[in-house]
């Protein structure tokens, strides 16, 4: 079994990671406890961020949210500020299993785990947030865009860890859906999910739609519609995705059933932010 550290400082942490090549960080658990049970998780060490004061911040600007790693997803799916100002998180959020594990489940380990399934990543690269990782020898700020390496990989080197996430607030006229469709259960990963951020503009319509479950990674594609109508735009849509569809087949569908319901579930939340800026 693995040695459980529970620092009380980020800088203390950080040296554990640095100290221990083996070690995985360990912030709500839900993840780790996943791999566990399937006995594919190897670290020698865990160390907790559960006893690192100040990192469940969530500071408000007209510009962003600032969002600390150990912050639950329940919170972000129910705050206020969050729903006002960037509700395709808050949507993509409250898609997560149940609400027992949204009340454990954080943010920054949900980023971290890399898995390709997971929903708020998806709402997270269509609003273009970005991660700011920490180790003992500075910060950096990475584009969540730029974050997801490969299949359940990260940039994230060994030492780093995730210290805040920043997502744009949304300027001007700006509508959001979140579709997510599963084949075995509501509560199971997800067959396709898909995430639209759908703005009006003097230039006409800009499209930004984030795809979950659809590829080896999560991953994303944005459009300038100028003043084309549904159809047209649901048939940009539908080509521009096409070329990042590349579902893994597995007991919940195959390719060719997984990037059916992608279309189905990119038209569908294509639609409802449409009617709703209308």
């Amino acid at each position: 079994m693995p040695e459980l550290h529970r620092p009380t400082s980020l800088a203390a942490a950080l040296e554990l990671l640095a100290e221990r090549e083996d070690a995985v960080v360990y912030g709500g658990g839900t993840a780790i406890q996943i791999l566990s049970k399937q006995g594919v998780l190897f670290a020698s060490d865990l160390v907790s961020l559960g006893a690192v004061p100040g990192l469940d911040f969530l500071e408000v600007s007209d510009e962003a949210l600032r969002i600390g790693p150990m912050v639950r997803l329940r919170r972000l799916e129910r705050d206020a500020e969050v729903c006002r100002r960037v509700p395709l998180l808050a949507l993509a959020c409250r898609e997560v299993a149940n609400p027992r594990v949204r009340n454990t489940a954080t943010i920054g380990g949900n980023l971290a785990h890399g898995d390709y399934r997971l929903d708020p990543p998806v709402a997270l690269i269509a609003l273009d947030a970005t991660v700011e990782a920490s180790t003992g020898r500075g910060r950096r700020r990475v584009p969540v865009r730029e974050f997801f390496a490969g299949f359940e990989q990260t940039v994230l080197a060994h030492d780093e860890v995730i210290s805040a996430i920043e997502v744009p607030c949304p300027r001007g006229s700006v509508v959001a859906a979140y579709e997510k469709l599963s084949s075995l259960a509501a509560n199971d990963w997800p067959c396709a999910s898909v995430a639209v951020s759908l703005e009006e503009g003097a230039g006409g319509r800009r499209l930004t739609v984030g795809l979950g479950a659809l590829a080896p990674t999560t991953t994303y594609f944005a459009l300038d519609l100028g003043d084309a109508d549904l159809e047209t735009a649901t048939a940009r849509a539908l080509g521009a995705a096409e070329e990042l569809l590349d579902p893994l087949p597995d007991v919940r569908g195959s390719v060719a059933y997984k990037a059916e319901l992608g279309r189905v579930a990119i038209t569908d939340a294509l639609a409802r932010a449409w009617e709703e800026l209308a």
